[in-house]
């Protein structure tokens, strides 16, 4: 009986009339990847990046995400074409491919996301969870169609060159990571300092004008909000590991710290 793979990421911010508001997992516990992806947010980004997460992990996280209304997204951890074949393998349908600074860059992530002659992706969707192991009529062919590549700017070349970037074939959407892009900027950690942010809307602007979805990050809410009012069409708004790390210590000064003190913690 031919299945049917979901919407990709592509798919899914060409239909929304919103942007898409999503979180990061770090952590590659499955449990965790399952509270998120019941949370009623629009995206996941599964990191492989900054994190210990496997490809393994990476796959159990897809499977308990498919339960769910939520469109997972794995960052490969570089523009590798043996980690994103083996990522694409387990079943990722949409990938970001970090530290992209340059057009030639953006056109090897999209190869290696693409069979030949587009491309230079290794074939073994009998195999492979992608093509449900050849129970998706035509998945050789119509792969391309069930993938979405976005790809991420974090450097000072990768603004320059956003406009050149944004333009390749098969690039769906940018993704700006604005931590690197202030450490690329000689601003480490600062990366609500004014050059940033207006290297980051010099990339909004790129895409605009190449018609291509443009997101960031930004876990400070004040900074995501100001970041939708400029015009980002999906931001990453929080991270699993973030969330623990500030509730914990929100529970520390209320029940630690503030009765140590002889007193409670005022909210």
């Amino acid at each position: 009986m031919p299945l049917r793979l979901n919407p990709t990421f592509r798919a899914a911010l060409a239909a929304s009339d919103r942007p898409l508001a999503g979180m990061w997992l770090c952590t590659g516990n499955a449990v965790v990847a399952e509270v998120a992806a019941g949370s009623g947010l629009d995206w996941l980004l599964i990191d492989m990046e900054h994190s210990a997460t496997s490809v393994e992990q990476v796959l159990v996280q897809l499977q308990v995400a498919a339960a769910y209304p939520i469109t997972p997204v794995v960052r490969v951890p570089s523009n590798d074409p043996v980690t994103i074949k083996r990522v694409l393998d387990v079943g990722a349908q949409n990938l970001i491919v970090p530290m992209v600074s340059s057009a030639d860059e953006a056109h090897a992530a999209v190869a290696a996301t693409r069979y030949p002659p587009a491309g230079v992706r290794g074939v073994g969707s009998a195999l492979a969870r992608s093509a449900r192991w050849n129970r998706v009529d035509d998945y050789l062919a119509d792969a391309s169609a069930h993938v979405s590549l976005t790809v991420q700017i974090e450097t000072t070349a990768g603004v320059d060159a956003a406009a050149e970037i944004a333009a390749v074939d098969g690039v769906d959407a940018v993704f700006v990571g604005p931590a690197d892009l202030s450490a690329s900027m000689g601003l480490l950690g600062r990366q609500s300092h004014p050059d940033v942010v207006a290297a980051v809307h010099a990339v909004f602007a790129a895409c605009r004008d190449a018609a291509t979805p443009v997101g960031v990050n930004a876990f400070d809410p004040a900074v995501a909000e100001a970041y939708l009012d400029a015009g980002a069409d999906f931001v990453a708004v929080g991270a699993d590991v973030a969330l623990l790390a500030r509730a914990s210590e929100a529970l520390t000064a209320r029940f630690v710290t503030g009765r140590r003190d002889g007193g409670r913690a005022s909210y």
